[in-house]
């Protein structure tokens, strides 16, 4: 063997050897292609997202529900009365029922203030009134008799009269010293202890009726013909899923001019006390009841230019239904006609159906 044919046999034998070194990865590179067009044959006609070809697809259950012409505000929880108590004179609280939390009925003494000097002064006057009332009957005797004028009667009539209103006077003051509710609530945080000395600028403490509550809010000018004393509103609070009722009982009668908006305050059953003074609510005022009415949501509907259509879910298959449209709102639009109670609405996932096409029902939602 030559040289050239040596060299010509070590050439194909480095050449073989790296072949059978990359022949593994050539063959998986090579098979890849075909797994992915198999996949494309086996997924059919639906593409991802569904089983065995079908479009996966959210839908609701179509149902009447109530319409009504309303508009939607936020405002906030007052309390139905509410009250800083202070005292009418100044002196040192020698009484106090006033239990932080406490529900106390209406009538009930809160405090007392100290009242000795007041006590001691009205008795004064009384033996003064006896008196006076005393020489008044001698004075009326001698005037029967001429032994005096009428001017001196008069003086004497005149001290029972004057007495006789400061003791009255000096009543009012001592009616003062205790302090009653004035009307049933629950009280606040107390600012003063027993024995405190008090002045009519001291703050004791805080009394809250909240049943009913009120609830305040303010609508746009444009409504302010639409609405009246007794329309209904619903609400709900921060944190709860409850709607609550409530009826309009005062309308301011001026419209902000800087917000231009109208002032609004209702009434709503507050006997638990759910209703706390100073939340926030969510508030649809409602102007007139339109009865019920199919609503779906707007993402369901397809516009064309002959009209609008939704998808319904019939036998597993994406059926395509024209709808006549009439009322809309934020989130819904009310069907005329063209659905029925008990249709299988596609609300997700239209974009990917088909008219006729296998659909997979994942979510139902109400």
């Amino acid at each position: 063997m030559n040289k050239s044919t040596k060299t010509l046999v070590t050439i194909l034998a480095i050449l073989l050897i790296v072949g059978l070194a990359f022949y593994p990865k050539i063959k998986k590179l090579t098979a890849e292609p075909d797994k992915k067009e198999a996949g494309k044959d086996k997924g059919g006609k639906g593409g991802p997202g569904g089983k065995g070809g079908k479009t996966a697809v959210v839908v609701t259950v179509v149902k009447p529900t109530r319409l009504d012409d309303m508009i939607s505000s936020t405002g906030s929880i007052l309390p139905n009365e509410e009250v800083e108590i202070h005292a009418e004179i100044s002196g040192k609280i020698i009484q106090l029922n006033l239990k932080e939390g406490d529900i106390v009925q209406q009538g009930g003494i809160l405090f007392k203030i100290n009242d000795d000097d007041l006590q001691a002064r009205l008795r004064k006057l009384s033996f003064n009134k006896k008196l006076a009332e005393d020489n008044e009957a001698r004075q009326k005797v001698l005037l029967q008799k001429e032994a005096i004028s009428q001017r001196e009667y008069d003086i004497a009539v005149n001290s029972v009269n004057t007495i006789q209103a400061d003791i009255e006077d000096l009543k009012v003051q001592i009616s003062k010293c205790i302090v009653k509710a004035p009307f049933s609530g629950r009280i606040g945080f107390r600012y003063v202890s027993l024995g405190s000395y008090i002045t009519p600028s001291t703050k004791i403490a805080t009394l809250t009726s909240s049943n009913p509550a009120k609830i305040e809010f303010a609508i746009p000018a444009k409504y302010a013909n639409a609405i009246h004393r007794g329309n209904t509103i619903e609400f709900t609070t921060e944190n709860e899923e409850v709607t609550y009722k409530g009826n309009v009982y005062a309308i301011d009668p001026k419209i902000d001019p800087q917000t231009r908006t109208l002032q609004i305050r209702a009434t709503s059953p507050n006997p638990a006390n759910k209703l706390v003074p100073g939340a926030f609510a969510k508030i649809d005022l409602i102007l007139k009841s339109k009865g019920s009415a199919i609503m779906i949501p707007t993402e369901a509907i397809i516009p064309e230019a002959r009209g609008n259509k939704v998808f319904l879910v019939k036998n597993g298959k994406s059926v395509p239904q024209m709808v006549v449209l009439g009322t809309r709102g934020d989130k819904t639009v009310e069907i005329l006609s063209g659905l029925s109670k008990g249709d299988t609405l596609i609300t997700n996932g239209i974009i990917q159906v088909k008219p006729d096409g296998e659909v997979e029902i994942k979510e139902v939602v109400e």
